[in-house]
């Protein structure tokens, strides 16, 4: 550091024009990382070398002051050291007001939670700054409830903006919250709205969190609001931002003297005594003491220890099933119990029984509710849809699928729909795994010389067995199970899986609107025909399958909703992985060039992250293809 004599004027102008050419050149870490510790030591106690530190990012001309602000808020270690070394150059330069208050809380998203904090806790330290802080507040709580943002923005931008709500409102103080009670309140009922319409299960959690955090802070007497939500450690420490932590600041020493006396006023009185302190043991009225004696603490309890639990006996017949669920008598409680438990494994024992009232029992099951709180009712009353479906497939997947656009189905049924039909559809077309298990052990084995004419017969054997002794092998692999082979049951069927979903999507009924507000059946929807068509590989009907998916791919490609989005590039992918190359190329050319270019779109400008990925890879698998029909062409 250099000093100049004479007390004379200097101007530090060229400093700051080096400063700004060095950071926007890149090298914001190389002189920053040098310059910051150095200015922090030097105004830490010495008001002079502030204002020298302010001076020198004032004269920082506008083109290059971003890359200096956004060094110095990467660089400072704390909120209060950055309003150290920039003082209100927010309130007195327009440019790094911009870059503070707009650009890396509304236009970016990259930077961590540590520089959030300094940002805006250096934004809280200053009376003058606090406005700011309090403006910057009301943008975010903008974005954040804007539904046009939830639907275009990717996850981590909410992720970030989220983050940055809950550190304002950790520093806002009493009046503050007061002043803007009523704007808050609006933000957070049109943001927690927008955020629970979202298919994304991340960004429902968001705004939960963010709406009990507002609710916390201008509800502080009242009752708030409270979600049942699985914790994770992202949401953990969302709530730990709400928190300040306190700032640490360094108190000057103090002489000996002074220390002593100052901390000997500032411990509270206590009286002097040496004695413990006895406790006075509790008297007790006459009526409580009278109800103590009259206790039933003394009677001796039944021995109840060869007590057995009756065991309600289910059913073993089908029509019995239906009997005992459709009835309505409360004391049949444990046999409809034990109805629901068995009723999987009655369905697969008694296949024939089970085709004659297969549809109403599907009907049945899709409208059971619960009467009881027995566990893993959801999954057995699932398991037992699947077992109905798989045993009678057409039928049964008839009256599914014309359910599902139905009237007077409630979301979780048309979804509950969707779901067993994936489910039957991956039983019917795996293989069943049948036969031995061959183990390639390292053991040598046991060669035993065979007798007259049968060892002329197994010549071959004994050499192959005499070779395999001698040979040293390092590694015999992992044992493998001989497969027997058994037809794929999904290909007669799949068409009455795929075909009738696909076809009323645009028909919106009255409380049921998949191209409307319901677009998170609409997701699953999308997902669903993309498990079917995958699981169709080999089948006779997925050539025209693909091309009906394709279709519906193309008049849906735009939607808004990226959970929808990426169900529709996952049906591409599926597409391209089960339909036979050839027919690919001989009847869905012209549309798969259409939708080499959309791919190419969605790689380079879908905000969301997955949709971009999937697109990478559908274009990877476009290539593949062309690739190996090249290669299989004669020359």
């Amino acid at each position: 550091v250099c000093f100049i004599p004479g007390g004379l004027d200097c101007s530090i102008s060229f400093v700051s024009h080096v400063l700004g050419k060095v950071c926007v050149h890149g090298r914001q870490k190389e002189i920053l990382g040098v310059l910051v510790p150095h200015l922090m030591d030097l105004t830490k106690s010495d008001c002079i070398w502030q204002r020298i530190c302010w001076r020198l990012v004032e004269c920082v001309p506008d083109r290059w002051m971003e890359a200096v602000v956004l060094g110095f808020v990467q660089g400072a270690p704390s909120a209060d050291v950055l309003s150290r070394l920039l003082g209100n150059l927010v309130v007195k330069n327009k440019k790094a007001q911009f870059v503070v208050t707009q650009k890396m809380l509304l236009l970016q998203y990259g930077h961590t939670t540590a520089v959030l904090q300094n940002l805006l806790g250096y934004l809280s330290l200053d009376s003058l700054r606090r406005s700011l802080l309090l403006r910057v507040l009301q943008e975010l709580l903008e974005t954040w409830s804007s539904s046009s943002a939830v639907k275009h923005s990717p996850a981590e931008q909410q992720l970030y903006i989220s983050k940055a709500i809950l550190i304002c409102l950790s520093h806002l103080k009493e009046p503050e919250i007061e002043s803007c009670r009523q704007e808050l309140l609006t933000s957070m009922m049109e943001g927690v709205k927008c955020h629970l319409d979202s298919s994304l299960p991340q960004l429902r959690r968001l705004g939960m969190v963010v709406a009990e955090s507002i609710s916390s802070k201008i509800n502080l007497e009242g009752p708030v609001l409270k979600f049942e939500y699985e914790e994770d450690d992202e949401t953990r420490e969302l709530k730990s931002l709400l928190v300040q932590t306190p700032s640490f600041c360094v108190v000057p020493s103090l002489p000996d003297d002074d220390r002593s006396g100052k901390a000997g006023a500032a411990l509270p009185l206590v009286p002097e005594s040496n004695d413990k302190p006895h406790t006075a043991a509790p008297v007790m009225p006459d009526e409580e003491l009278d109800a103590e004696l009259d206790s039933d603490d003394d009677l001796t309890p039944y021995d109840m220890s060869e007590d057995k639990e009756l065991k309600i006996k289910a059913p073993v017949y089908i029509r019995d099933c239906i009997e005992v669920l459709t009835g309505s008598r409360s004391e049949d409680v444990d046999k409809w119990e034990a109805t629901v438990k068995a009723l999987e494994s009655l369905v697969r024992k008694n296949p024939a029984a089970t085709r004659e009232v297969s549809v109403e029992l599907a009907k049945l099951l899709l409208h059971l509710e619960e009467k009881t709180c027995i566990e893993g009712f959801v999954e057995l009353r699932q398991r037992a849809q699947v077992a109905v479906l798989t045993t009678d497939p057409i039928p049964v997947a008839k009256y599914l699928t014309s359910q599902f656009y139905s009237l007077n189905y409630s979301l979780r049924q048309r979804m509950d729909i969707l779901d067993v039909l994936v489910l039957a559809a991956q039983e019917l077309s795996c293989p069943k795994f049948h036969g031995k298990t061959k183990h390639s052990g390292a053991q040598k084995p046991c060669i035993q010389l065979l007798t007259g004419s049968d060892s002329s017969k197994d010549w071959r054997r004994i050499v192959d067995e005499r070779i395999k002794s001698k040979t040293r092998r390092f590694d015999m692999g992992q044992s493998h199970v001989e497969l027997t082979s058994h037809p794929n049951e999904f290909n007669s069927v799949a068409g009455h899986f795929f075909f009738p979903l696909i076809q009323h999507f645009d028909r919106p009924l009255t409380t049921f609107d998949l191209l409307g507000e319901d677009h998170l059946v609409l997701g699953r929807l999308v997902h669903t025909l993309a498990t079917l068509i995958y699981l169709a590989v080999n089948t006779v009907a997925v050539t025209a399958m693909g091309k009906a998916l394709l279709e519906f791919v193309w008049a849906l490609r735009f939607h808004t909703d990226s959970y929808v989005r990426q169900g529709l590039l996952s049906c591409v992918s599926s597409l391209l992985l089960s339909v036979p190359a050839e027919r690919i190329l001989a009847d869905m050319t012209e549309e798969l060039l259409e939708a080499q270019s959309w791919l190419g779109d969605v790689m380079e400008k879908d905000p969301d992250g997955d949709c971009r990925r999937l697109a990478l890879q559908n274009l990877l698998l476009m290539e593949n293809l062309k690739r190996n029909l090249k290669l299989s062409l004669p020359s």
